[in-house]
């Protein structure tokens, strides 16, 4: 899976970003998976935030990344577009989840852990940019990877 290789300000800054992303997904409502996005303007300015909230509100559609998205629109002030965006998540993006980032023209995506049995951004399937894909954002993933690793561990740990 080739994914973008940031320079060393750039890492930095994903690093400070993914930073933010685990502390709001240390807030996911108990019994959701923890997981967090953000969503940053192309200035860096926080548009929004979600977690996980498909058992609280007993919705499938409720991921982080959609949740996240839903704000941001509201406040970004281009319609549904995202257009010069960021989102940062602990976790690889889903397939739904990534046709919602392909949907919203989100420029960059930021993950975490890697999920090999549902990842849709290169590590089960390749969303984002599969051939014909609409449209087609930066990916980098692994950024903070064991931070972001370790509060679903310990979350799955805790259902046993």
């Amino acid at each position: 899976m080739a994914l973008a290789l940031p320079t060393d300000s750039g890492h930095r800054r994903a690093q400070s970003r993914m930073q933010r992303a685990l502390e709001v997904a240390a807030t996911t409502p108990a019994g959701d998976v923890p997981v967090g996005a953000v969503i940053f303007d192309a200035s860096g300015r926080e548009l929004a935030h979600g977690v996980n909230r498909r058992e609280e509100l007993g919705d499938p559609t409720a991921h982080a990344e959609v949740e996240a998205i839903r704000h941001a629109v509201r406040v970004h002030g281009d319609g549904w577009r995202l257009t010069g965006c960021e989102l940062v998540v602990t976790l690889e993006p889903c397939a739904m989840c990534a046709g919602a980032i392909q949907a919203a023209r989100l420029d960059s995506v930021v993950f975490g852990a890697f999920e090999p049995k549902t990842g849709a951004c290169g590590s089960c399937i390749d969303v984002l940019r599969a051939a014909g894909a609409p449209f087609t954002p930066q990916v980098r993933g692994g950024i903070l990877e064991q931070e972001a690793a370790s509060q679903l561990v310990a979350f799955f740990h805790s259902l046993r």
